[in-house]
Protein backbone atom coordinates (compact mmCIF):
# COMPACT_ATOMS: atom_id res chain seq x y z
CA UNK A 1 0.00 0.00 0.00
CA UNK A 2 1.17 3.61 -0.90
CA UNK A 3 1.75 6.24 1.35
CA UNK A 4 -1.03 8.10 0.07
CA UNK A 5 -3.72 5.66 0.31
CA UNK A 6 -2.47 4.69 3.50
CA UNK A 7 -3.39 7.90 4.35
CA UNK A 8 -6.82 8.16 2.51
CA UNK A 9 -7.87 5.27 4.06
CA UNK A 10 -7.79 7.02 7.79
CA UNK A 11 -9.58 9.93 6.35
CA UNK A 12 -13.92 10.36 5.73
CA UNK A 13 -15.58 10.23 2.24
CA UNK A 14 -15.60 13.48 1.72
CA UNK A 15 -11.73 14.19 2.43
CA UNK A 16 -11.51 11.06 -0.07
CA UNK A 17 -13.78 12.70 -3.00
CA UNK A 18 -12.14 15.70 -2.91
CA UNK A 19 -7.79 13.82 -2.83
CA UNK A 20 -9.38 12.39 -5.87
CA UNK A 21 -10.78 15.11 -7.24
CA UNK A 22 -7.29 17.41 -6.86
CA UNK A 23 -4.96 14.09 -8.37
CA UNK A 24 -7.31 13.23 -11.24
CA UNK A 25 -9.03 16.74 -12.38
CA UNK A 26 -6.24 19.21 -11.34
CA UNK A 27 -3.86 16.94 -12.33
CA UNK A 28 -1.82 17.34 -8.91
CA UNK A 29 1.82 15.54 -8.47
CA UNK A 30 1.88 12.41 -5.74
CA UNK A 31 3.85 15.13 -3.45
CA UNK A 32 0.85 17.10 -3.80
CA UNK A 33 -1.46 14.88 -3.01
CA UNK A 34 0.20 12.99 -0.16
CA UNK A 35 1.23 16.70 1.54
CA UNK A 36 -2.63 17.08 1.40
CA UNK A 37 -3.75 14.06 2.56
CA UNK A 38 -1.36 14.31 5.57
CA UNK A 39 -2.61 18.34 6.12
CA UNK A 40 -6.48 16.94 6.51
CA UNK A 41 -5.70 13.99 8.26
CA UNK A 42 -3.96 16.04 10.85
CA UNK A 43 -7.17 18.29 11.14
CA UNK A 44 -9.36 15.24 10.95
CA UNK A 45 -7.48 14.01 14.04
CA UNK A 46 -7.67 17.53 15.65
CA UNK A 47 -11.69 17.50 15.24
CA UNK A 48 -12.34 13.79 16.48
CA UNK A 49 -10.71 15.08 19.71
CA UNK A 50 -13.78 17.90 19.73
CA UNK A 51 -16.20 15.66 19.04
CA UNK A 52 -16.34 16.73 15.17
CA UNK A 53 -15.63 14.87 12.06
CA UNK A 54 -15.12 15.57 8.31
CA UNK A 55 -17.88 13.01 7.95
CA UNK A 56 -20.25 15.49 8.72
CA UNK A 57 -18.50 18.25 7.04
CA UNK A 58 -21.06 20.93 7.10
CA UNK A 59 -21.15 20.68 11.43
CA UNK A 60 -17.17 22.51 10.91
CA UNK A 61 -17.33 25.39 11.68
CA UNK A 62 -15.23 28.81 11.86
CA UNK A 63 -14.51 28.19 15.62
CA UNK A 64 -13.10 24.59 14.45
CA UNK A 65 -10.73 26.03 12.10
CA UNK A 66 -9.42 28.73 13.81
CA UNK A 67 -9.26 26.05 17.03
CA UNK A 68 -6.71 24.12 15.05
CA UNK A 69 -4.61 27.10 14.00
CA UNK A 70 -3.99 27.91 17.47
CA UNK A 71 -3.53 24.29 18.68
CA UNK A 72 -0.95 24.00 15.52
CA UNK A 73 1.10 27.49 17.51
CA UNK A 74 1.07 25.58 20.45
CA UNK A 75 2.32 22.34 19.74
CA UNK A 76 5.35 24.97 18.38
CA UNK A 77 4.47 23.67 14.70
CA UNK A 78 6.42 25.93 11.94
CA UNK A 79 4.40 29.17 10.79
CA UNK A 80 4.97 27.91 7.21
CA UNK A 81 3.92 24.44 8.08
CA UNK A 82 0.29 26.11 9.86
CA UNK A 83 -0.26 28.29 6.39
CA UNK A 84 0.04 25.36 4.35
CA UNK A 85 -2.32 23.31 6.35
CA UNK A 86 -4.62 26.41 6.62
CA UNK A 87 -4.47 26.36 2.73
CA UNK A 88 -4.92 23.03 2.11
CA UNK A 89 -8.24 23.41 4.45
CA UNK A 90 -9.19 26.50 2.17
CA UNK A 91 -9.28 24.31 -1.08
CA UNK A 92 -11.09 21.44 0.38
CA UNK A 93 -13.86 23.57 1.74
CA UNK A 94 -13.75 25.26 -1.90
CA UNK A 95 -14.57 21.86 -3.41
CA UNK A 96 -16.84 20.91 -0.60
CA UNK A 97 -18.55 23.86 -1.11
CA UNK A 98 -19.28 23.77 -5.04
CA UNK A 99 -19.88 19.58 -4.56
CA UNK A 100 -22.84 21.68 -2.28
CA UNK A 101 -21.86 19.13 0.66
CA UNK A 102 -21.75 22.23 2.62
CA UNK A 103 -23.18 25.58 3.05
CA UNK A 104 -20.65 28.01 3.69
CA UNK A 105 -16.69 28.09 3.90
CA UNK A 106 -15.50 27.78 7.50
CA UNK A 107 -12.27 29.07 6.54
CA UNK A 108 -13.48 32.43 4.68
CA UNK A 109 -11.65 35.03 6.74
CA UNK A 110 -9.22 33.21 8.25
CA UNK A 111 -5.33 34.17 7.21
CA UNK A 112 -2.02 32.46 7.16
CA UNK A 113 0.32 33.60 10.19
CA UNK A 114 2.08 36.11 9.17
CA UNK A 115 5.36 34.00 8.14
CA UNK A 116 9.05 34.64 8.92
CA UNK A 117 11.53 35.54 6.75
CA UNK A 118 13.44 32.55 5.00
CA UNK A 119 15.48 32.86 2.19
CA UNK A 120 16.52 30.46 0.12
CA UNK A 121 19.33 27.88 0.98
CA UNK A 122 21.84 27.79 -1.86
CA UNK A 123 25.30 26.83 -2.55
CA UNK A 124 27.98 29.25 -4.04
CA UNK A 125 29.36 28.93 -7.56
CA UNK A 126 32.87 27.19 -6.14
CA UNK A 127 31.01 24.55 -4.48
CA UNK A 128 28.60 23.66 -7.13
CA UNK A 129 31.36 23.43 -9.03
CA UNK A 130 33.14 21.46 -6.60
CA UNK A 131 29.93 18.96 -6.47
CA UNK A 132 29.49 18.67 -9.66
CA UNK A 133 33.08 17.51 -10.58
CA UNK A 134 33.07 15.38 -7.85
CA UNK A 135 30.04 13.41 -9.19
CA UNK A 136 31.47 13.20 -12.39
CA UNK A 137 34.26 11.38 -10.78
CA UNK A 138 37.65 10.16 -12.64
CA UNK A 139 37.38 8.79 -16.22
CA UNK A 140 35.10 5.74 -16.40
CA UNK A 141 36.99 2.19 -18.20
CA UNK A 142 34.10 2.82 -20.51
CA UNK A 143 35.64 5.70 -22.30
CA UNK A 144 39.26 5.64 -21.26
CA UNK A 145 40.70 2.94 -19.61
CA UNK A 146 42.30 -0.28 -21.04
CA UNK A 147 42.87 -3.41 -19.30
CA UNK A 148 46.13 -5.49 -19.75
CA UNK A 149 45.34 -6.73 -23.29
CA UNK A 150 44.85 -3.28 -24.62
CA UNK A 151 41.05 -4.09 -24.89
CA UNK A 152 38.43 -1.71 -22.98
CA UNK A 153 37.42 -2.33 -19.59
CA UNK A 154 33.33 -3.49 -19.69
CA UNK A 155 31.30 -0.85 -17.92
CA UNK A 156 29.93 -1.59 -14.63
CA UNK A 157 26.88 -0.98 -12.98
CA UNK A 158 28.40 0.94 -10.20
CA UNK A 159 30.11 3.05 -13.74
CA UNK A 160 26.69 3.62 -14.97
CA UNK A 161 24.86 4.51 -11.22
CA UNK A 162 27.49 7.35 -11.33
CA UNK A 163 27.16 8.51 -14.58
CA UNK A 164 23.32 8.44 -13.88
CA UNK A 165 24.32 10.79 -10.65
CA UNK A 166 26.09 13.03 -13.20
CA UNK A 167 23.25 13.69 -15.39
CA UNK A 168 20.80 14.13 -12.56
CA UNK A 169 22.73 16.70 -10.62
CA UNK A 170 23.43 18.59 -13.86
CA UNK A 171 19.85 18.81 -14.80
CA UNK A 172 19.03 20.03 -11.37
CA UNK A 173 21.46 22.81 -11.16
CA UNK A 174 22.02 23.46 -14.90
CA UNK A 175 18.26 24.13 -15.52
CA UNK A 176 16.64 24.44 -12.75
CA UNK A 177 14.17 21.82 -12.47
CA UNK A 178 12.09 20.64 -9.53
CA UNK A 179 12.92 17.26 -8.53
CA UNK A 180 9.98 16.27 -9.40
CA UNK A 181 9.96 17.16 -12.97
CA UNK A 182 13.33 15.88 -13.29
CA UNK A 183 12.16 12.43 -11.87
CA UNK A 184 9.10 12.52 -13.99
CA UNK A 185 10.90 12.31 -17.07
CA UNK A 186 11.10 9.11 -19.17
CA UNK A 187 13.91 8.31 -21.59
CA UNK A 188 12.49 9.37 -24.80
CA UNK A 189 12.37 13.03 -23.98
CA UNK A 190 16.00 13.29 -24.56
CA UNK A 191 16.98 13.42 -27.93
CA UNK A 192 20.81 13.85 -29.07
CA UNK A 193 20.27 16.87 -30.86
CA UNK A 194 18.12 18.84 -28.16
CA UNK A 195 19.10 21.51 -26.52
CA UNK A 196 16.07 22.12 -24.59
CA UNK A 197 12.94 20.16 -23.61
CA UNK A 198 9.62 19.98 -22.17
CA UNK A 199 8.91 20.01 -18.46
CA UNK A 200 5.66 19.59 -17.08
CA UNK A 201 5.42 21.86 -13.41
CA UNK A 202 2.80 22.42 -10.82
CA UNK A 203 -0.64 22.08 -11.81
CA UNK A 204 0.55 20.30 -14.62
CA UNK A 205 1.86 23.15 -16.63
CA UNK A 206 4.52 22.31 -19.50
CA UNK A 207 7.71 24.84 -19.93
CA UNK A 208 10.43 24.55 -22.29
CA UNK A 209 13.72 24.50 -20.32
CA UNK A 210 17.31 24.77 -21.50
CA UNK A 211 20.04 22.41 -21.48
CA UNK A 212 23.65 23.69 -21.01
CA UNK A 213 26.26 21.64 -23.35
CA UNK A 214 27.74 20.02 -20.03
CA UNK A 215 23.90 18.48 -19.48
CA UNK A 216 23.27 17.56 -22.68
CA UNK A 217 26.77 15.67 -22.70
CA UNK A 218 25.89 14.20 -18.87
CA UNK A 219 22.31 12.98 -20.24
CA UNK A 220 24.06 11.08 -23.37
CA UNK A 221 26.60 9.18 -21.38
CA UNK A 222 23.86 8.44 -18.90
CA UNK A 223 21.91 7.24 -21.69
CA UNK A 224 24.36 4.80 -23.40
CA UNK A 225 24.64 3.66 -19.91
CA UNK A 226 21.00 2.98 -18.88
CA UNK A 227 20.71 -0.63 -20.40
CA UNK A 228 22.68 -2.03 -17.97
CA UNK A 229 19.98 -1.48 -15.47
CA UNK A 230 16.75 -3.72 -16.75
CA UNK A 231 14.10 -1.39 -16.27
CA UNK A 232 11.67 -3.73 -14.00
CA UNK A 233 8.30 -3.94 -16.07
CA UNK A 234 9.21 -1.91 -19.50
CA UNK A 235 9.60 1.44 -16.85
CA UNK A 236 10.12 4.07 -19.21
CA UNK A 237 11.82 6.52 -16.52
CA UNK A 238 14.87 8.59 -17.44
CA UNK A 239 16.46 7.75 -14.01
CA UNK A 240 16.58 4.58 -12.79
CA UNK A 241 17.30 3.21 -9.38
CA UNK A 242 19.84 -0.12 -9.42
CA UNK A 243 16.50 -2.27 -9.06
CA UNK A 244 15.20 -0.99 -12.44
CA UNK A 245 12.58 1.33 -10.83
CA UNK A 246 12.00 5.19 -11.91
CA UNK A 247 13.76 6.58 -8.65
CA UNK A 248 12.53 8.80 -6.11
CA UNK A 249 13.08 11.54 -4.05
CA UNK A 250 14.33 9.90 -0.88
CA UNK A 251 16.98 7.81 -3.14
CA UNK A 252 17.55 11.38 -5.22
CA UNK A 253 17.95 13.35 -1.70
CA UNK A 254 20.63 10.78 -0.41
CA UNK A 255 22.42 10.92 -4.01
CA UNK A 256 22.98 14.62 -3.53
CA UNK A 257 24.10 14.31 0.50
CA UNK A 258 26.54 11.54 -0.80
CA UNK A 259 28.19 13.17 -3.27
CA UNK A 260 28.47 16.74 -1.48
CA UNK A 261 29.55 14.67 1.37
CA UNK A 262 32.27 13.73 -0.64
CA UNK A 263 33.44 17.09 -2.66
CA UNK A 264 33.67 18.51 1.18
CA UNK A 265 30.63 20.57 1.58
CA UNK A 266 29.27 20.27 5.16
CA UNK A 267 26.22 22.09 4.83
CA UNK A 268 23.11 20.29 4.29
CA UNK A 269 21.96 20.38 0.99
CA UNK A 270 18.89 19.09 -0.98
CA UNK A 271 17.48 19.04 -4.49
CA UNK A 272 15.55 22.19 -4.60
CA UNK A 273 18.54 23.83 -3.14
CA UNK A 274 20.50 23.05 -6.65
CA UNK A 275 17.12 25.42 -7.53
CA UNK A 276 17.65 27.77 -5.75
CA UNK A 277 21.76 28.22 -6.27
CA UNK A 278 20.59 28.49 -10.08
CA UNK A 279 17.86 31.57 -9.96
CA UNK A 280 20.42 33.05 -7.38
CA UNK A 281 23.45 32.59 -9.97
CA UNK A 282 21.46 33.68 -13.12
CA UNK A 283 20.31 36.93 -11.02
CA UNK A 284 23.96 37.18 -9.84
CA UNK A 285 25.26 37.27 -13.51
CA UNK A 286 22.51 39.86 -14.80
CA UNK A 287 20.18 37.63 -15.42
CA UNK A 288 16.75 40.04 -15.36
CA UNK A 289 13.85 38.57 -13.30
CA UNK A 290 11.00 37.74 -15.44
CA UNK A 291 13.67 36.14 -17.09
CA UNK A 292 14.12 33.72 -14.23
CA UNK A 293 10.56 33.55 -13.08
CA UNK A 294 9.89 31.85 -16.77
CA UNK A 295 13.50 29.51 -15.95
CA UNK A 296 11.94 28.43 -12.76
CA UNK A 297 8.23 28.00 -14.18
CA UNK A 298 6.93 30.42 -11.44
CA UNK A 299 3.28 31.89 -11.60
CA UNK A 300 4.03 34.86 -9.25
CA UNK A 301 7.02 37.36 -9.98
CA UNK A 302 6.40 37.50 -5.64
CA UNK A 303 7.98 33.74 -5.50
CA UNK A 304 11.34 35.02 -7.38
CA UNK A 305 11.69 38.01 -5.77
CA UNK A 306 12.86 35.83 -3.21
CA UNK A 307 16.08 35.34 -4.83
CA UNK A 308 16.57 39.10 -5.46
CA UNK A 309 18.32 39.50 -1.53
CA UNK A 310 20.78 37.22 -2.15
CA UNK A 311 22.68 39.82 -4.61
CA UNK A 312 22.16 42.77 -1.32
CA UNK A 313 26.11 41.68 0.24
CA UNK A 314 27.39 42.42 -3.11
CA UNK A 315 25.92 45.89 -3.69
CA UNK A 316 27.08 46.68 -0.32
CA UNK A 317 30.30 45.87 -1.46
CA UNK A 318 30.54 47.97 -4.44
CA UNK A 319 28.43 51.20 -2.56
CA UNK A 320 31.56 50.67 -0.13
CA UNK A 321 34.17 50.41 -2.44
CA UNK A 322 32.71 53.67 -4.70
CA UNK A 323 30.56 55.63 -2.50
CA UNK A 324 32.31 59.02 -1.05
CA UNK A 325 30.68 58.73 2.14
CA UNK A 326 31.14 55.34 2.60
CA UNK A 327 34.64 55.10 2.88
CA UNK A 328 36.46 55.20 6.08
CA UNK A 329 38.68 59.17 5.80
CA UNK A 330 41.42 57.54 8.09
Amino acid sequence: MSRISALTARLPSPAKLFLAWLEFQKGASEATVEAYAQDILDFETYLNEQGASLARPASVDKLMVQGFAAHLFHEGIARSSTGRKLSALRSLFRYLLRSHKVESDPTAGIRNPKQDQRHPAMLNVDQVFDLLAEAGGGPLPSTSSADTAGKTAPLTLDDAMLLRDKALLELLYGSGLRISEALGLDADDIRADMHSLIVTGKGGKDRQVLLSDTCTAALHEWLTARPMVPPQHGEQALFLGRKGKRLDRRQAARILEDHARQAGILQHISPHDLRHSFATHLLQGGADLRSVQELLGHSRISTTQRYTHLDLSALTRVYDAAHPLAKDET
